[in-house]
């Protein structure tokens, strides 16, 4: 798609993040607090990403999974604003989903995501929430 259907499908907080690589601020996102079941997928082309069993709580004001689906993600390096963290993007149609990091839940036992030590800090406005059943 071109710039213009971008603009055309996307909100333009959603064209700003997904297309600009762009931020929401912290704790303003729908999914921050968002417990229900369901399949995370890309706001941008409707991509299977997240399953909400990989969704745990970091407190950081953004969702967390401590994985993606198997393909579903590419990982960047990205050395922007003065700082090295990997940036996490759609493998379908390249949008910009945020950073992981490896500070995520390490125990599985604890209810918290897989266990797998990985904290994908994804943007809400970048997601939508296909629940159990619809």
């Amino acid at each position: 798609m071109t710039d213009e259907d971008w603009k055309q499908k996307l909100t333009p907080e959603q064209y700003r993040v997904l297309r600009e690589r762009g931020t929401e601020p912290a704790f303003t996102g729908k999914y921050v607090n968002e417990h229900g079941k369901g399949m995370f997928v890309c706001a941008g082309c409707g991509s299977q990403l997240f399953s909400s069993e990989a969704k745990f709580d970091s407190g950081t004001g953004w969702p967390s999974f401590d994985q993606a689906l198997p393909g579903s993600v590419v990982l960047v390096p990205d050395d922007s604003h003065g700082m090295t963290r990997v940036e996490v993007t759609c493998a379908k149609c390249g949008g910009h989903l945020g950073h992981v990091f490896d500070d995520g839940p390490a125990d599985p036992s604890t209810g918290s995501g897989q266990g797998t030590g990985k904290r994908f800090c994804i943007n809400s406005c970048a997601l939508d929430l296909k629940k159990e059943g619809e």
